[in-house]
């Protein structure tokens, strides 16, 4: 940077320390506004990429927005509550104005990326919070911001992002989860990496890890409204990407769902068993808040089989049969020991239903997804990964079929023309332009209890035989 240009920093940060640290961050945020937006027009036509920000307007973002002092061994001066109320409303009033996407995201990035690959507490809440404001004013810019930063950035951080909007939105406060649904309709990008990164976050692996009601039931509405939520982020991924940068969250969140539905009946099995050892009385219907899990997840699992149909229908589009695998090997050995592990907890006297449920899920979501190309593995490689779970029909139906190899590049099933659009109109319609296809034979009115799957592979044009286990 020329000298001149430090003289100025340096005179612009003497300036700041004279206001009061709203109008200073106010004025750094202006400052950092001009800085990165000449850059961007002098990059922007070269293919450079996004402009790396220079250090002295990295130190005025620490020192006067996020008030790390300069000295590191001083005391971080801290906002009060009504400080740090107006400085959150002056970055909603800063992104909601910038009219230019380029210049917001790649500003929105600066304040709170990661700074050499460490995480900034102060920045995560700060970060939090402002997000937590835009669900609550409907402040769409920082709602598509925050969703590029969910793509882009370390899976710890997202769910840290995640667990405070959880909070804030499903547990707290009774009935704000309704806020909170609403963003469906403004920016279905956000939904879509927010349902990821609460996927990443609840496990099922304890009480604590198990989605809220308010939660579960709100995902499950977004997704039976449409489900091609699930695949916008992975519609919208350029293929040579398709591939997350390590720790990334993933590019759909069908594996988090599917763990959510193949794993319920056995964690609230272990959750009611859990909570009558501890003197609790067992509760069947959400804590008395109404909330039937067990149709809910039973619909999470219909939509979450659908949506493997109409990956097929991408997949097949864009030539990425047998070459691109959304659902990984190691991941699906990763679900299946974590169904072995829950069933072994309970006592399988008294859970046998529930282990059958379970199982039951998990053959279909594999068949299915073997058969869209969603998951490419054979039956062979199954079989002996599936022979540690207790003996299930479903699943020996599955897994005794003929010998299925991966779908490979050169061969090419047909695909279904004249598909017909989403039934209902949807905000996801001006991000998705694929028609995409909901199969009749997949409709929750055609629900029964026992289910056979044909283990063989099925044509694509043809409707696919299942009702859902419920």
């Amino acid at each position: 940077m020329p000298l001149a240009e430090r003289k100025s920093m340096s005179d612009i940060r003497h300036s700041l320390l004279r206001r009061d640290p709203l109008s200073a961050a106010k004025e750094a945020l202006y400052h950092l506004d001009i800085s990165l937006g000449s850059a961007l027009q002098t990059t922007g036509g070269s293919g450079g990429g996004s402009p790396p920000m220079e250090k002295s307007s990295v130190d005025l973002v620490e020192e006067f927005i996020f008030h790390v002092p300069k000295d590191r061994n001083a005391q971080p001066k801290r906002l009060s509550c009504l400080q740090e109320l107006q400085l959150l409303e002056i970055m909603c009033s800063y992104f909601q104005d910038q009219s230019r996407d380029s210049v917001r995201h790649l500003i929105f990035s600066a304040l709170f990326g990661l700074q050499g690959n460490q995480v900034d507490d102060s920045r995560m809440a700060m970060l939090s919070k402002l997000v937590s404001m835009a669900i609550a004013v409907g402040r769409v810019p920082i709602l598509e911001c925050a969703a590029t930063w969910l793509q882009r950035s370390h899976a710890v951080c997202c769910v840290r992002v995640a667990r405070v909007l959880v909070d804030d939105y499903c547990k707290v406060v009774p009935g704000s989860a309704h806020t909170l649904k609403q963003v469906f309709n403004t920016s279905p990008a956000f939904c879509c990496q927010f349902i990821t990164a609460v996927t990443a976050l609840y496990d099922l692996s304890s009480e604590d890890l198990t989605p809220p009601p308010a939660l579960l039931e709100m995902v499950v509405d977004w997704i039976t409204e449409d489900p091609r939520l699930l695949l916008l982020t992975f519609l919208n991924t350029p293929v040579p990407a398709a591939s997350q940068s390590r720790g990334c969250l993933e590019l759909t969140p069908l594996l988090g769902l599917l763990r959510w539905s193949v794993k319920a009946p056995l964690a609230n099995q272990r959750n009611r068993k859990q909570a009558l050892a501890n003197g609790h009385a067992e509760l069947e219907k959400g804590a008395g808040q109404g909330v039937d899990y067990d149709e809910l997840y039973s619909k999470l699992h219909l939509s979450v089989l659908q949506v493997f149909l109409m990956l097929q229908v991408h997949l097949t589009e864009k030539n990425l049969i047998g070459q691109l695998s959304v659902l990984q090997w190691e991941q699906v050995v990763g679900l299946v020991d974590e169904v072995g592990r829950l069933g072994e907890e309970l006592n399988p006297l008294h859970a046998a239903g529930h282990v059958q449920l379970a199982l039951d899920r998990l053959a279909q979501a594999m068949q299915v997804a073997m058969a869209t190309g969603a998951l490419l593995c054979a039956r062979d490689e199954l079989r002996p990964l599936c022979s540690r779970l207790p003996h299930n029909n479903l699943m020996q139906l599955v897994m005794s079929g003929p010998f299925q190899p991966p779908l490979y590049p050169h061969i090419h099933a047909p695909r279904p023309t004249g598909l017909p659009p989403h039934p209902h109109p949807s905000p996801l319609s001006p991000h998705i332009h694929s028609h995409t296809h909901t199969h009749a034979a997949l409709s929750p009115h055609n629900a029964h209890t026992h289910t056979v799957i044909s283990p063989h592979a099925f044509h694509p044009a043809m409707g696919f035989p299942y009702r859902p286990i419920r």
